[in-house]
């Protein structure tokens, strides 16, 4: 797609079976919007029927989609309507103002998020869904928050993350104990470790690293933190601990009211 602004965030939501992705998302642009109203907001998705003020730019997969629908991520890169693009996971929620990022990103080609923390605002140090990064010695990306400018860097790494979902079978040969099916984070540690860390990642900063509600993230006893934890809106507090930055609920059908 053609540069339409400068700067902006994708939102990627492909309904899957009873998940509600579009909602994720339509929720998900609502609380950037809650602290940036002006904010560009794009939304990448397979569906035709949306109907939301909250999306500047309404954009259609342009590529067939396969059974995987993890393997249409790397289609963001030419869907983006923006130079400067942060794409973010639908099923999160911000907390808190953001807009910081873009200083932290604009003098890079590529960030991908780098590990993550627990409600507390403490390092997520639970390696539960991280073995097959661990025993790969791949780097320990979450593709939920993910900067990157127009620039061959760019371009060379969602060729890559392209070339390795389509050809996972071939991919996955190189993995020890791989998945059975590729996820977006795993393909990106791969197209990462590929490129060469550095190029794609600040392990190195303090800048933009999710709340993980998974259930050994957190951690908790059942799989659904809402049920185990209290949490209240505006602002967004979890057991009375104020939130910040991007919250992944995990738990789609949660809504913040």
């Amino acid at each position: 797609m053609p540069v339409q602004s400068e700067r902006g965030y994708l939102i990627v939501a492909q309904n899957i079976g009873t998940v509600d992705y579009v909602g994720c998302a339509i929720q998900l642009a609502q609380s950037i919007r809650h602290f940036h109203p002006d904010a560009q907001i794009a939304l990448l998705t397979d569906s035709t029927t949306v109907q939301s003020d909250q999306f500047d730019y309404h954009v259609n997969f342009t590529h067939p989609l396969g059974d995987n629908p993890y393997a249409n991520d790397w289609q963001v890169f030419g869907a983006s309507p923006f130079r400067q693009t942060i794409k973010l996971e639908a099923d999160m929620i911000i907390a808190s103002e953001i807009d910081h990022w873009w200083t932290m990103f604009e003098h890079r080609d590529v960030v991908i998020s780098t590990g993550a923390r627990d409600f507390y605002d403490q390092p997520a140090t639970s390696r539960f869904y991280r073995k097959v990064f661990d025993t790969n010695n791949l780097p320990d990306v979450y593709n939920a928050i993910t900067y990157w400018r127009l620039s061959e860097t760019a371009q060379e790494f969602f060729q890559l993350v392209r070339r390795i979902f389509e050809c996972w079978a071939e991919y996955r040969t190189l993995l020890k104990f791989p998945d059975e099916v590729s996820s977006t984070d795993l393909v990106y540690a791969m197209a990462a470790h590929i490129i060469g860390p550095e190029r794609v990642t600040m392990p190195f900063a303090t800048y933009p690293r999710i709340v993980h509600m998974k259930r050994y993230m957190i951690p908790i006893h059942s799989q659904d933190w809402t049920k185990e934890l209290t949490w209240e809106s505006n602002p967004l507090r979890i057991n009375t601990v104020a939130q910040w930055g991007a919250v992944h609920y995990h738990v789609k059908d949660w809504r913040h009211d």
